[in-house]
């Protein structure tokens, strides 16, 4: 069972989508999740953008903990079903669904900036070009939170990226980076 761990939507159940590609993140590991953001930004307020978004735990867990938006980014289409209805049952006005891969949706020009940029693609995905169409969608000191199967190999994070830590929940490894200075990211 997927559901919401605190704030306004606390204890209430998501849907996750069955029979596609999508994993949910664990309960343990979006706890684990949400206490590192907190030593790295303030939530209250922040803009976020959930990319492959699935069930969309990540992103409404946000919204749930004071975010002031959520942008849920998926393309598989029994997923973004799931995730309009996880969207309606909590009925977190600020938690807006787009419909399109992700590549596409960070190909158009950058508006809003986002403060959190949450990444859970499927494993094998190579999530260094992602990365890098990223950049121009973040804010100043926006964190960028990724995880990764845990016997994979190590992220090798764009040049436009500061690395901060990385914590381990048993198959899944999260990575958190910071967007870099622009003296450090034009080196």
């Amino acid at each position: 069972m997927t559901r919401v761990i605190a704030g306004d939507a606390r204890g209430r159940r998501l849907q996750v989508p069955a029979g596609t590609t999508t994993r949910p993140t664990s309960d343990r590991a979006r706890e684990g999740l949400f206490s590192s953001l907190q030593s790295l930004l303030d939530l209250g307020g922040a803009r976020v953008v959930d990319l492959y978004a699935g069930s969309g735990a990540l992103g409404l867990e946000a919204v749930s903990r004071g975010a002031r938006s959520t942008t849920l980014v998926e393309d598989d289409p029994e997923a973004v079903a799931v995730l309009r209805k996880n969207v309606e049952h909590l009925g977190l006005r600020d938690a807006f669904v787009v419909a399109q891969p992700v590549e596409r949706f960070l190909a158009v020009d950058a508006e809003p900036r986002y403060d959190l940029a949450l990444v859970d693609p499927p494993y094998e995905l190579d999530v260094v070009p992602v990365l890098e169409l990223l950049v121009p969608w973040l804010a100043p000191d926006a964190v960028v939170a990724v995880e990764r199967r845990s016997r994979g190999p190590e992220l090798a994070w764009p040049s436009a990226y500061e690395p901060v830590r990385e914590r381990r929940y048993g198959e899944a490894t999260l990575w958190y980076a910071l967007l870099a200075s622009p003296d450090v990211s034009q080196a």
